[in-house]
């Protein structure tokens, strides 16, 4: 099956995918290969679709996590409860390299969908499923939020002020599981091509989360530490915050005592502190954060941040501004080096920030996000099979990709 938005040789060009998948982490997934090229088509719901589509309508009516999520995809309105829509999937399955969805614990297999039957039948197929919790284990059956995998997975023990645990402002959880799939799904592609296999793949939400928990995990199984929840701090760093400013407030952090020394001499003109039997060491300054805070902040203050932020940045120490997102859209490291792209939807045009991942030559793709049931005649069609209860194709396509700027 061709796709109909080729652009030069992108890595996953001629590869095609089929997902079954909402709100997030799944989708993450398949947005990221379709980036690199793959043709995905996304199983939706008639009438509804991925229920993220109804999260808000913030971008011109639609919602954020969806376009966000779901560009350079086709959207396939099916049916899967009636016989006719899970032939159609079946169908399309049979012709795919991947086959990607984050249905409840269960459903796919109920579906006909599960990665035995398809691979029965395509057995170079790569199947990720992925879970909240995974397919065994005492909580396999249980729905998992974001949120909710943050705190089962000890993320939000280490998060927050020491007064207030809090959950990531992003979906970390997610997100995670989201590039472990996708990096599964190359992996699996990558050895099809020495053995000809294809692979079924277990990714959850919660094993994702606890891979990032890493040295927090090791300092309690090891040192019987729980990692102290600390704000824009550092348990094991210090200075390593916010420290107040003229104007407002910026964030450095020091890793070891040469950075120490460049800091309290290059930058605070007091070379002589570096020799404070207070804040010598690294081990020091942490013993005695509080003081060393303290005298961070009472040197900091002499400037407006942009004059001690060009200081900071002139002596190699590490600092940042502290962003609002409104200061995020503007920034000059996007523009000048001209990060932003301008993508179709069924409302019109809509800026977004280009993949992170950058080939010297050529550009991941950006194409359209999907109206529901977009291309569901033209796949049918490829098909051969006719839409009985499927709707037809949108009759306002999308406009193209091309280069842009952030709206005002």
């Amino acid at each position: 099956m061709n796709g109909s938005d080729e652009q030069g040789d992108l890595p996953l060009e001629g590869t095609l995918v089929v997902s079954l998948e909402q709100a997030v982490a799944a989708p993450i997934a398949t947005r990221h290969l379709a980036d690199l090229g793959a043709r995905v088509i996304k199983l939706e719901r008639p009438g509804e679709g991925d229920f993220a589509r109804n999260y808000d309508g913030a971008v011109d009516g639609l919602a954020s996590h969806f376009v966000w999520l779901n560009r350079s995809k086709e959207s396939l309105a099916v049916d899967l409860k009636s016989e006719h829509g899970r032939r159609v999937a079946q169908e399309l399955i049979s012709r795919a390299d991947v086959f990607v969805q984050n249905s409840a614990p269960g459903a796919a297999e109920r579906l006909g969908l599960g990665a035995e039957a398809l691979r029965e039948h395509n057995p170079g197929l790569v199947v990720v499923n992925l879970s909240g919790y995974g397919d065994t284990g005492p909580k396999s059956t249980r729905k998992a939020y974001d949120m909710l995998v943050q705190a089962e997975s000890g993320m939000v023990s280490v998060t927050g002020t020491p007064e207030s645990p809090t959950k990531t402002g992003v979906p970390n959880a997610d997100i995670a599981a989201g590039l472990y799939s996708a990096m599964s799904v190359l992996s699996a592609l990558l050895r099809r091509t020495r053995s000809g296999r294809g692979a079924t793949v277990e990714v959850s939400m919660f094993d994702s989360a606890v891979e990032w928990m890493g040295h927090a995990m090791y300092m309690q199984m090891y040192a019987g530490r729980q990692i102290p929840r600390m704000g824009l701090s550092h348990a094991s760093i210090a200075p390593y915050d916010a420290y107040p400013t003229l104007d407002g407030e910026i964030l450095l952090g020091v890793q070891n005592d040469r950075g120490w020394a460049t800091l309290v001499g290059e930058v605070f003109g007091e070379p002589g502190s570096a020799e404070d039997p207070r804040f010598r060491t690294n081990v020091d300054r942490v013993a005695n954060r509080a003081e060393c805070d303290a005298y961070v902040a009472s040197r900091t203050r002499q400037w407006e941040t942009s004059e001690l932020d060009e200081r900071l940045a002139r002596a190699g120490i590490p600092a940042a501004r502290l962003n609002r997102l409104s200061d995020v859209v503007e920034h000059p490291q996007l523009s000048e080096r001209d990060r932003w792209r301008t993508v179709g939807t069924e409302r019109g045009g809509i800026s977004a920030v280009l993949p992170p991942m950058t080939f010297d030559d050529v550009e991941l793709r950006m194409a359209p996000v999907p109206a529901l049931g977009e291309h569901t005649a033209a796949i049918l069609a490829e098909l051969g099979l006719t839409g009985h209860d499927e709707p037809a194709e949108a009759a306002h396509p999308s406009p193209t990709t091309k280069k842009g700027v952030p709206h005002a």
